[in-house]
C-alpha cells in the first residue's frame, strides 16, 4: 500500500472512529449488509442498514460513509450508529462511489440516489418517508449538507420508483465540512484541485468527456472549474426550505477551516433556518471525544425530527 493512501486511510479513519461505547451498552439491532441502492457502470451501489430491535421510532438518519470523499464498505464503523439506535433511529450507512475514480458532482449523484432509495422504500423498513436526517464527517459532512440545502424533487414520470421521489432530508448533524470552495480560508481564495492537498485531488479534478471519441480529460477551464466548485458549495444552495442543521467544528482545524462552518451556518440564520455552531477549542481535524458528540447529534435529531405530541 502506498504512502498517500496510508495517510488519506489515517485521515479518514479520524472521522468514523468515535470512542467505543461499552459493550454491555450497546443496543440490540440487526444489520443488513450490502443493499443495493442503485448501479452505476456496471457496479452496484450499496448501504447497510441499522434496525433496532426494540423501541425503533420510526425515524431513519441517512449516514455518509465519507472521508476525503473515499468511501467503502470497509470505513462503516457500528459504534457510529449505535448511539442513534439507542434513541430508536434507523441508521442506513451509505457508501457512494469513491475518489479516485469518481468526482465529487458524481458522488453526490449517488447521494441523491441513496437518499431517493430510502424514501421510496421507507414504508420497508418502517420509518417516515417525510422526517429523514443524514449525517456524517469531513467529506461526509460536506455530503450532508449538499442534501440538506440542494436535495432535488422527484420526478413523476419516471419509469425508476425511485426516482419519483424527493432527495431532500429534513435535518442534518455533521462534524468540520466543507461549505464554501470558492472562498476557503479567506474571501476569495478558491479551492480546486491543483491546491486541495494529496490524497485529496482526485475527488476536485472534474472532467469533461469528449463526444465523439468518448475520452474522459481533466477540466482545466478556470471558469468551468469556478462554477462546479460553486454547484457544489452548500453555501450557494442555501434558502429557507433548507434543513435545520448542527456543525461541530474545532478552532484549531489545519484541514477544513472553521471558516467554512461559521460562514454556512450565519447564511442558514440569516434565511431563518435553525442552525447551531458548536466549537471545539483547540481541537483539529477530529478529536479523542468525538464519540461522544454523537450525543448531541441524537439531541438534535430529536428536536427537529421528533413530532412533538399535544
Amino acid at each position: 500500500m502506498n504512502r498517500q493512501l496510508v495517510r488519506f486511510l489515517a485521515v479518514a479513519a479520524v472521522l468514523v472512529v468515535p470512542v467505543p461505547t461499552p459493550a454491555q451498552d450497546a443496543p440490540a439491532y440487526t444489520r443488513k449488509e450490502d443493499v443495493i441502492y442503485g448501479r452505476k457502470f456496471g457496479t452496484a451501489l450499496t448501504m447497510d442498514v441499522f434496525t433496532p430491535k426494540d423501541k425503533a421510532n420510526g425515524l431513519g438518519l441517512i449516514f455518509c460513509v465519507s472521508g476525503g470523499w473515499f468511501s467503502s464498505h470497509e470505513a462503516i464503523n457500528a459504534a457510529f450508529v449505535t448511539p442513534f439506535l439507542k434513541r430508536g433511529y434507523t441508521v442506513f450507512a451509505v457508501v457512494h462511489g469513491s475518489q479516485p475514480r469518481f468526482t465529487v458532482p458524481e458522488i453526490l449523484e449517488d447521494m441523491h440516489r441513496a437518499t431517493r432509495f430510502v424514501r421510496a422504500h421507507a414504508k420497508d423498513y418502517q420509518v417516515d418517508p417525510d422526517r429523514l436526517g443524514i449525517y456524517g464527517g469531513s467529506a461526509g459532512g460536506h455530503l450532508s449538507l449538499m442534501q440538506g440545502t440542494a436535495g432535488k424533487s422527484g420526478d413523476p414520470a419516471a419509469k425508476d420508483i425511485v426516482d419519483r421521489v424527493s432527495s431532500r432530508v429534513q435535518c442534518v448533524a455533521c462534524f468540520f465540512p466543507p461549505t464554501d470552495f470558492l472562498n476557503w480560508e479567506r474571501e476569495g481564495d478558491e479551492m480546486n484541485y491543483q491546491k486541495i492537498r494529496n490524497p485529496f485531488k482526485p475527488a476536485l479534478a472534474f472532467t469533461e468527456t469528449d463526444k465523439d471519441t468518448r475520452m474522459s480529460t481533466v477540466t482545466t477551464d478556470a471558469k468551468k472549474i469556478t462554477e462546479t466548485m460553486r454547484q457544489i458549495s452548500p453555501i450557494y444552495h442555501v434558502t429557507k426550505e433548507s434543513a435545520p442543521t448542527l456543525i461541530i467544528h474545532g478552532d484549531k482545524d489545519g484541514l477544513v477551516p472553521i471558516r467554512q462552518a461559521k460562514v454556512f451556518v450565519e447564511k442558514l440564520k440569516t434565511e431563518g433556518v435553525p442552525a447551531e455552531l458548536i466549537v471545539r477549542e483547540g481541537a483539529d481535524h477530529g478529536w479523542p471525544t468525538i464519540g461522544k458528540d454523537l450525543d448531541l447529534f441524537a439531541d438534535w435529531f430529536d428536536k427537529h425530527l421528533k413530532k412533538v405530541e399535544k
